[in-house]
């Protein structure tokens, strides 16, 4: 077993979830840091390799675009002499272990420790993601400079925003609008969404005081943004972008809003990363390990059966249902009032 010192080549495996990558974005900056003056690469999938091209604190020096097929052989291509995990699998570790790297670090669970040279202990309780990577971080030995941003940062190259800007103006909007982000669906399941029509009065109102919204979500949310398209008044200014961007066009696109509106998933922390203002709406998830940081309005409503952390609500979906439009307005209204806006 190398000492950590003696690592030269660290291959980190990013999480396979958007929101999980960015919550990662601090012990991933630690790490950086760690690692100074040696070779850092990331290897991610296609869906989240883009996130780490911006301007983040993982700042790596090569980034590895792997996909399940192939993994093993694309691992055992960086030619690392470590690997970290970010990812919790057994499959993962399993990967790993056939990589040819002499060190494998990670989280000691799911019966993976035997691949694994570094096992640390997976904490117990409600552990925020974003302290759940830092302590694997500690847990291996590694300093975390007390000085440490805890909060994900992320901000858009000037390519991004030019691209971002691009689609608006194609999309007939001005520079000078207003722009309210809605990302109205949820990877997850249909748990996680809070109702259409909803959004659709929320969306309403914010068209009759000069607000342009803006649906934003990847393509099987589709149908959740025709939807609300197909339920809004005549003349409601909304432009749908659902499925029309990539991750780094979404993040440009994002950071042009004054304010946003989100469930429970990967760009609502994309949205906090940017420190646009932020609605987070959650139902059957656990705010206490998936908040958003940067001091969100966190939208919950106190019913006996949250968190369930199902994909489906096999009852009423009350947890959803009782967040009426008027408080989510009020919070959006509020954003739009600040300083950013």
């Amino acid at each position: 077993m190398l000492p950590v010192a003696e690592v030269q080549r660290l291959l980190i495996r990013a999480p396979n979830w958007l929101g999980d990558a960015v919550m990662a974005l601090p012990a991933l900056g630690a790490i950086r840091q760690a690692f100074a003056g040696r070779t850092i690469v990331l290897a991610a999938l296609p869906s989240i390799a883009p996130i780490y091209e911006e301007r983040t604190a993982a700042a790596p020096d090569e980034i590895l675009i792997v996909d399940r097929a192939g993994e093993q052989a694309q691992l055992k291509s960086a030619r690392a002499d470590g690997i970290l995990l970010l990812t919790n699998s057994f499959g993962s570790a399993w990967r790993a272990s056939r990589s040819g790297a002499g060190e494998r670090w990670g989280y000691n669970a799911d019966f993976r420790g035997w691949m694994l040279t570094r096992g640390v202990r997976r904490p117990r309780g409600h552990v925020h993601q974003v302290q759940y990577y830092l302590e694997l971080v500690r847990g291996l030995g590694l300093p975390v400079p007390a000085g440490l941003d805890a909060l994900p940062r992320i901000a858009p190259l000037p390519a991004t925003s030019e691209k971002a800007a691009s689609l608006l103006a194609t999309s007939g909007v001005a520079v000078a609008d207003t722009l309210v982000g809605f990302a109205p669906g949820a990877a997850y399941g249909h748990a996680k969404q809070w109702p259409p029509d909803r959004v659709v009065q929320v969306i309403a109102e914010l068209s009759r005081r000069g607000v342009v919204s803006l649906l934003l979500g990847a393509g099987a949310d589709r149908n959740t943004g025709r939807a609300i398209e197909s339920s809004l008044p005549a003349g409601a200014r909304v432009v749908n972008l659902i499925g029309r961007t990539g991750l780094r066009q979404l993040v440009g696109v994002i950071a042009r809003c004054a304010a946003f509106v989100s469930n429970d998933s990967g760009a609502m922390h994309v949205a906090a990363a940017l420190g646009v203002p932020l609605t987070a709406i959650f139902g059957p998830t656990d705010e206490r390990e998936t908040a958003p940081g940067g001091g969100a309005d966190l939208i919950v409503r106190d019913v006996f059966c949250r968190p369930c952390m199902l994909r489906e609500c096999p009852i009423d979906h009350r947890c959803m249902k009782r967040i009426d439009a008027e408080t989510v307005l009020r919070s959006v209204t509020t954003h739009l009032a600040g300083p950013r806006a």
